[in-house]
């Protein structure tokens, strides 16, 4: 059996204790859904680069650029196997500038900020929920960069150090 293999991108960015998420809407692979801020699926060139896919995505879908955000970073990597696929999702934190409006709108969905409180009984993709409650009670602490493997019942998070 072979599988194929999908990578894709997410960003979550937040301002003070709120973070903004995307209600996706026309989409053909999540659609109905909350989302983060803006993201998906990697271009060919992007292979080795999601930091590049995640650039090029909020540029696209809510008009910033580099200079709109501060702290960008690579925190969560997680796996799901599914629908034939091993779906490899790179999930980005970053902070909006205070100089730039809040009121952000997206071509993909309508966009909301949320106090950390009001995200975890929100409909989402099966591992951005289990990334943003992770986020939620653990990630936002620290500085680590997380890797989680779902196994149909959960998402299981460990610590993924530089050696």
């Amino acid at each position: 059996m072979s599988l194929k293999l999908r990578n894709m991108t997410s960003i979550y960015l937040y301002r003070d204790e709120q973070i903004l998420l995307l209600y996706r809407q026309g989409g053909r692979v999540v659609n109905n859904v909350w989302i983060g801020s803006a993201g998906g699926h990697f271009e060919p060139y992007e292979l080795n680069d999601p930091e590049a896919c995640i650039l090029r995505e909020i540029r696209e879908e809510l008009g910033l650029g580099p200079e709109d955000i501060e702290d960008l970073a690579l925190r969560y990597v997680a796996l799901r196997r599914t629908k034939g696929e091993i779906r490899q999702n790179y999930y980005y934190f970053g902070r909006l500038k205070e100089t730039v409006d809040k009121n952000l709108t997206s071509n993909e969905g309508i966009c909301k900020w949320f106090s950390v409180g009001e995200m975890n009984n929100l409909k989402m993709p099966y591992t951005a929920g289990y990334v943003v409650k992770h986020y939620c009670e653990t990630g936002r602490f620290t500085k680590e960069v997380y890797i989680g493997a779902a196994d149909g019942k959960t998402v299981e998070f460990i610590q993924m150090p530089e050696f």
